[in-house]
């Protein structure tokens, strides 16, 4: 039987690497001269499976970090959107507070919120991708580890990873008993259970359930319209329950099912106001603080002449609370078999996923921009490749497909500013097949040639659009088809298919330098197929896809592990020119403005990314990361007018940084206690293509830290944690819609608490 996970398991992972700019430099002009002196050591061994098999991160000429559980549980990683804290050039944003987390890696991203629209950075669990925006939202529990591959992972990868690909690996059954038990309570009424039990069936099989619960009764949120009452509490439960077992002399399949239950709320955003009819400039009358591109609420309010002066993102005049309701339900079937000449694997994937929520895009008391939106996505995908080795010559060769379905139904409440309500809906159907072969030939034994194709078909059938419900019989949406203002009318409506052909490639060279050290260089190509915005739309031409893009990368790397000084170290440098790049504008539409999904021509980017792990004695390990970023749009057009090449990248910080101290001693007996402290730094960053100031983020620190006292073999732990300590508020998203009003969210505030672990085996 398979052992999945034990080998992994038992090795050491890379802890999360971070750096700073004096670190490279002491990197790139010592290491070379330690590497020569130092005595020969057995190194351990930090696996990844960045290419569809097990190596030691050494020998893969890819920027790649590989996240054990352990460190996802001390530095409390509970979600995708929470890997940006501690990763270098990796960004998460929540479009919405509490939901819809989009991954920007090195300043490659998405700047949508369409459950109909794939992520760039492709999000991989166990093989399986997902789909859809729709299907990020959710809490990381019981992993093996979570590796972040940057720069386009085209050619082994299932689908649109122009930015890079995250993978999921949860932890498998193995032959030997264990179990878990962990509890969590800490301010906001926040309690958290989480729970695990590992069991061998016979000597060929083990099953392994895990589950995880989490309760918040106080949200982050106050409404000064509902004294006594919080918004954004939360109630998930999630579970996973997997069976491994033999199908004879090398042949292992692993069955997984897993659910998820969300009945939760999301949070708001802060009301920001951009007219003054006294001193404002006609048509929209847009206040003179906006035009100068900063916020004012003394001097800017939304058409209603409503503002909030108090300056706290966490208190507002919100008049209900916003549910965030989920039901997920998932299957996983993976085979591997030896076939003599070759290793044959299937991966077999199928979620079943409903959600409704509630948006209050304009953040203030009326009813003037509101959605409750509900999505239903059903997908299904298989993968089935052979990898072997014939000489000198490693080979992986496999097939991909996925076929999902995406309906969204929106009703939209826009009651007090346009008299009226709407809904949206969309019905999209995507057919994705790829083929693709990647090879890796040992040109000498320092020496190696990396080579990999894709080919992709996509073809997506949408129908949808918005159509004006005109209840009240007094419209003030303004569509030239509508025969009457006091009728029902279809603003928008689409029915066609696009088709997507293409091929993504690579091409590397890896150079062991020696047993600890690898030079790299590679250029590669990544796709990301075009589709179809789901938003709320006044006209049809809003719902004309937009193209597919295409990013090439050409990137230069290094790594190397010296295990006499316990160091670990890791720099590339890269270049990347952007073809067709999908973005969200702002689209002006007569009296109003919009925003829809379009393209930008060109785009560059480059940059650099570092990290450093070192342990300088024993018990401690000191970490560090940089990424520098320079990103520049290229000129394009909207209704509005041209907007001239050098904005920003959506969501590309010019600079980001981590650091992390770690200390673990021995109390005498059975006991040991650790301490943490790390922190995280971001520059300013835009939002949009636009490039608008007033939903601009501005520079942060943000820091956490953790004290703990267990049993020296991690049988029991008692760990009292704190995250964002200082309670710095920053903008993760913001939406300036054009109607008098936007919102900007923000991160969550200081949070604290104890957790309780014991282990039992």
């Amino acid at each position: 039987m398979m052992k999945a996970g034990t080998t992994a398991g038992k090795r050491r992972f890379l802890k999360l690497g971070t750096s700073v700019s004096a670190c490279l430099a002491l990197w790139c002009a010592a290491a070379p001269a330690i590497a020569q002196t130092a005595p020969e050591e057995d190194s351990d061994v930090v696996i990844i499976t960045a290419q569809k098999r097990e190596q030691d991160i050494l020998d893969v000429g890819i920027s790649a970090l590989a996240v054990p559980q352990e460190a996802l549980s001390e530095q409390r990683i509970e979600q995708i959107r929470d890997l940006g804290r501690a990763i270098s050039n990796f960004s998460v944003k929540e479009q919405i507070p509490g939901a819809i987390p989009v991954v920007t890696i090195r300043g490659v991203g998405l700047d949508d919120f369409s459950s109909t629209n794939n992520p760039a950075a492709g999000i991989y669990v166990d093989e399986v991708a997902l789909s859809s925006l729709a299907l990020m939202s959710f809490d990381l529990y019981d992993l093996e580890r979570v590796e972040v591959l940057r720069g386009p992972q085209g050619t082994l990868y299932g689908r649109n990873t122009t930015a890079g690909a995250v993978n999921i690996i949860t932890a498998k059954p193995d032959d030997t008993f264990e179990a878990k038990l962990a509890g969590t309570v800490g301010n906001y009424e926040r309690f958290e259970g989480e729970g695990m039990l590992n069991m061998p069936i016979g000597e060929n099989a083990a099953f392994r359930i895990a589950g995880k619960a989490v309760r918040q009764d106080e949200g982050f949120w106050e409404s000064r319209l509902l004294p006594g009452e919080t918004i954004g509490e939360q109630d998930i439960m999630q579970g996973r329950a997997q069976l491994a077992f033999g199908l004879g002399e090398g042949w292992d399949v692993n069955l997984k099912v897993d659910g998820l239950r969300s009945r939760s709320e999301m949070g708001y955003g802060e009301f920001f106001g951009t007219v003054n009819f006294g001193t404002g400039v006609p048509p929209n009358f847009t206040c003179a603080p906006v035009l100068a591109g900063r916020l004012d609420p003394t001097q800017c309010t939304d058409f209603f002449g409503y503002t909030d002066t108090d300056g706290d993102p966490f208190t507002g005049d919100w008049t209900r609370d916003t549910q965030y309701d989920i039901d997920q339900l998932g299957a996983t079937a993976r085979i591997e078999g030896d076939l003599g000449f070759a290793m044959l694997t299937s991966i077999t994937g199928y979620i079943d996923f409903d959600r409704d929520f509630y948006i209050d895009a304009d953040a203030s008391p009326l009813r003037q921009f509101e959605f409750n939106q509900k999505d239903h996505v059903q997908q299904w995908s298989e993968e089935v490749r052979l990898a072997g080795e014939a000489g000198r010559l490693n080979w992986v060769v496999g097939v991909f497909y996925s076929k999902d379905d995406v309906k969204v139904r929106t009703p939209g409440f826009l009651d007090d500013l346009f008299a009226t309500e709407v809904v949206i809906t969309a019905d999209q159907e995507t057919n994705s097949l790829g083929a693709f072969a990647q090879g890796e030939w040992a040109l000498t034994d320092s020496l190696s040639l990396v080579t990999g194709i894709r080919y992709t078909d996509e073809e997506k059938d949408y129908a949808g659009g918005t159509r004006d419900l005109n209840p009240f019989g007094a419209s003030m949406l303004i569509n030239p088809l509508c025969p009457s203002a006091t009728q029902p009318c279809q603003l928008s409506f689409l029915d066609t298919s696009i088709d997507d052909q293409f091929w993504s490639w690579r091409g590397g060279l890896n150079w062991r330098v020696n047993d600890d050290t690898l030079l790299y260089a590679s250029v590669s190509r990544g796709q990301k197929s075009g589709g179809f915005f789901s938003g709320i739309t006044l006209a049809t031409a809003q719902l004309l896809p937009y193209r597919s893009e295409e990013l090439t990368a050409y990137e230069v790397g290094w790594k190397t592990y010296l295990p006499a000084y316990g160091l670990r170290a890791e720099a590339a440098a890269f270049h990347y020119e952007y073809s067709d790049l999908q973005t969200f504008i702002r689209v002006d539409l007569g009296p109003i403005s919009v925003q829809a999904l379009g393209n930008v021509p060109e785009a560059e980017v480059q940059g650099i990314d570092a990290s450093l792990d070192w342990e300088p004695v024993d018990g401690l390990t000191l970490q560090a990361g940089l990424g520098l970023l320079n990103t520049e749009l290229g000129s394009f057009s909207t209704v509005a007018g041209q907007i001239a090449a050098g904005n920003k990248l959506p969501n590309a910080a010019d600079v980001t940084g981590n650091l992390r101290a770690s200390y673990e001693w021995s109390l005498g007996g059975d006991l040991t206690m650790s301490v943490q402290g790390g922190g995280q730094y971001s520059d300013a960053v835009f939002k949009d293509a636009i490039n608008d100031p007033v939903i601009k983020g501005d520079a942060y620190w943000v820091y956490d830290a953790r004290i703990a006292i267990g049993e020296a073999g991690g049988d029991w732990e008692l760990a009292l944690w704190g995250q964002n300590l200082s309670d710095e508020q920053y903008v993760t998203q913001g939406l300036n819609s054009g109607l008098g009003a936007g919102n900007r969210t923000y991160n969550a505030p200081r949070t604290f608490g104890v957790t309780l672990s014991k282990r039992f085996q």
